[in-house]
C-alpha cells in the first residue's frame, strides 16, 4: 500500500500521516513514513523523542553523500553529473525507527517544473521514485500542497492520493487545484481527508466539493494536537478521538482496495 497525502500548509496532512503510520505499524506491518514537506515536522507528530531526532538528517542536505553519488556539489549547476544516482541502500541506512515506524526525511529541493536541475534534485527525484518501487508493506508520503514528487512513471504505483482539507472555501480551493495537477498525470485514485472538522454541515460541505472528490473520513477539531506537540507526545496516544477517526479512514481504505481487486 502506498498513500501519498497531500494538502495546504497547516491542514493536518502531518497529523494524518502519523496516525496511519503508527495504526499500520501497531497492526505489525512493515511502515515506511517519509516526510516530503519542506519543513518535515512529522518525527515530532509521531512523538520521536529528541534525542533520536536528533540523528535524523534530511536528505537534501547531506552534501557529502550528493557529491559521492552524483559526482558535482550540491549548490551548483551545469556541468556534468549523474542524474540517476545510487540511492537503493539510502531508505534504510538514513532512516530512523521509533515503535515499529520507519521514517526518512527527503529535505527542501526544488523538485517542480521550474526546470531546475542540480544534483539535489537529481538525488531526490531517483529516491523518491526507487521508494514507490520498493516492496514495504505500507509506504506513507507526508507531501507538500502539490503533486511535483509524482509523475506519469510512477503514478501506478501510488494506491491513493489523500488530500487533507479544513471545512473551508480557501483549503478546498487549494484541494482543487491539487487535484487537477494530480489529473494532471493520470492519478484517478484521490480522495479527500476533513480535519478540524465540528459540525454535520461542515461535513455536507466537504461531501459536496465541486470537484466531487469522494470524502474518505474526517478528523474532529480538538485541542489536543497542539497540546500533544508541546508536550512531545505522539497524537496518536495522546487524542484518543483522533485516533478512532484514523482507524475509521483506515478501515475506509482498506474496503475501496478490496472493491478494486474484485
Amino acid at each position: 500500500m502506498k498513500i501519498a497525502i497531500s494538502g495546504k500548509g497547516g491542514v493536518g496532512k502531518t497529523t494524518l500521516t502519523a496516525l496511519l503510520a503508527q495504526l499500520y505499524a501497531d497492526k505489525g506491518l512493515d511502515v515506511l513514513a517519509v516526510d516530503a514537506d519542506p519543513s518535515p515536522c512529522l518525527a515530532g507528530a509521531l512523538g520521536v523523542p529528541d534525542v533520536i531526532q536528533d540523528t535524523l538528517a534530511p536528505i537534501a542536505e547531506m552534501n557529502e553523500l550528493i557529491e559521492e553519488r552524483t559526482g558535482a556539489k550540491p549548490g551548483t549547476t551545469g556541468g556534468f553529473f549523474t542524474i540517476n544516482p545510487r540511492v537503493d541502500d539510502i531508505p534504510d541506512r538514513f532512516s530512523i525507527t521509533h515503535r515499529g515506524v520507519r521514517l526518512l526525511e527527503m529535505g527542501a529541493v526544488d523538485l517542480g517544473g521550474s526546470g531546475c536541475i542540480c544534483p539535489e534534485s537529481a538525488m531526490l527525484k531517483t529516491l523518491f521514485t526507487h521508494l514507490l518501487f520498493r516492496k514495504d508493506e505500507v509506504l506513507l508520503l507526508d507531501m507538500y500542497a502539490g503533486v511535483e514528487h509524482l509523475g506519469r512513471a510512477t503514478v501506478d504505483f501510488v494506491d491513493a492520493l489523500i488530500i487533507v482539507v479544513e471545512p473551508t472555501r480557501r483549503s478546498v480551493g487549494t484541494a482543487e487545484q491539487i487535484y487537477k495537477l494530480a489529473h494532471d498525470i493520470h492519478l484517478e485514485r484521490i480522495w479527500l481527508v476533513g480535519n478540524k472538522v465540528q459540525t454535520r454541515e461542515e461535513i455536507s460541505f466537504l461531501e459536496n466539493n465541486p470537484m466531487g472528490i469522494p470524502l474518505l473520513g474526517t478528523l474532529p477539531s480538538t485541542p489536543g494536537v497542539i497540546e500533544a506537540d508541546r508536550i512531545g507526545k505522539a497524537v496518536y496516544d495522546h487524542v484518543p478521538e483522533l485516533r478512532q477517526a484514523a482507524i475509521e479512514i483506515a478501515h475506509r481504505i482498506e474496503e475501496i482496495s478490496q472493491e478494486r481487486a474484485l
